[in-house]
């Protein structure tokens, strides 16, 4: 697994996991302006561009991040957060290491199996896979995503970059992926938040995370849609985050 570092090295350690078909650049703002005072690592996911392998599963990207926090971090974090297939991979990681972070934030983050979208993910993704390369569709798609349009070229460039095969894993993944019991153990400090706009689904998921992580506060956001916080809102987010850490 590859990363993406800002800050020195001896400060506090902030990990941020992107969400699916993203890049490093989900959380470019935030580490810009926690650079000073933390260290900031972000992960670039299994089968996502820059990465140097193919996607598997939630599973094996969890273990890989505990294994770099193992080997590079002394057993443990200061703070994780994640977005959406990034958030699936923070939960994963906190059902079996529930001390590894003192503080976490989970943003539109599904833990309900969709059972239809799963089904059809593979058949889908097999025909219309060739146009994912083209810009005009490229464009469609991020407008879909209620993306900040400074970061059109780098969501073209690194959607593009991803292949069919991963592309399939990681949406099969995230469609499928189940919450554990173990989350119940977790230990960190948790934010949770969801977008209004968002599917009941996800609400359902965050209340379900909220519910079952004991140290932990829910919020629903009026007005967002999914990944809307950190990927529109960095200022927020930031004050979310250091709202967090010194209450």
């Amino acid at each position: 697994m590859e990363y993406t570092e800002y800050g020195m090295e001896q400060n506090n350690i902030i990990i941020f996991l992107h969400g699916g078909g993203l890049a490093p650049w989900n959380f470019w703002e935030e580490s810009k302006q926690l650079k000073d005072k933390y260290h900031i690592i972000i992960p670039v996911l299994d089968g996502h561009s820059g990465s140097d392998k193919g996607f598997t599963t939630i599973e094996n990207n969890a273990n890989e991040i505990i294994n770099f926090i193992d080997e590079k971090c002394s057993g443990s974090v200061f703070m994780m957060g994640g977005l959406s297939l990034g958030g699936q991979i923070l939960v994963e990681i906190l059902s079996k290491r529930p001390e590894i972070c003192r503080f976490a934030i989970i943003e539109s983050t599904l833990v309900l199996p969709m059972r239809a979208t799963y089904a059809l993910i593979k058949p889908t993704f097999a025909l219309c896979y060739p146009l994912v390369k083209k810009r005009w569709f490229a464009k469609l798609q991020f407008n879909s995503l209620h993306i900040n349009s400074d970061y059109f070229d780098e969501y073209y460039r690194d959607s593009a970059a991803i292949t069919k095969e991963s592309m399939i894993s990681f949406l099969s993944e995230n469609s499928n992926y189940m919450l554990k019991d173990s989350i119940e153990e977790c230990q960190a400090k948790t934010l949770i938040f969801v977008g209004s706009k968002e599917s009941n689904i996800m609400k359902r998921s965050a209340e379900i995370l909220h519910k079952k992580i004991a140290n932990s506060s829910l919020e629903v956001l009026p007005g967002y849609y999914h990944g809307d916080l950190s990927l529109n809102h960095p200022e927020l987010y930031i004050q979310k985050i250091l709202s967090l850490l010194t209450n």
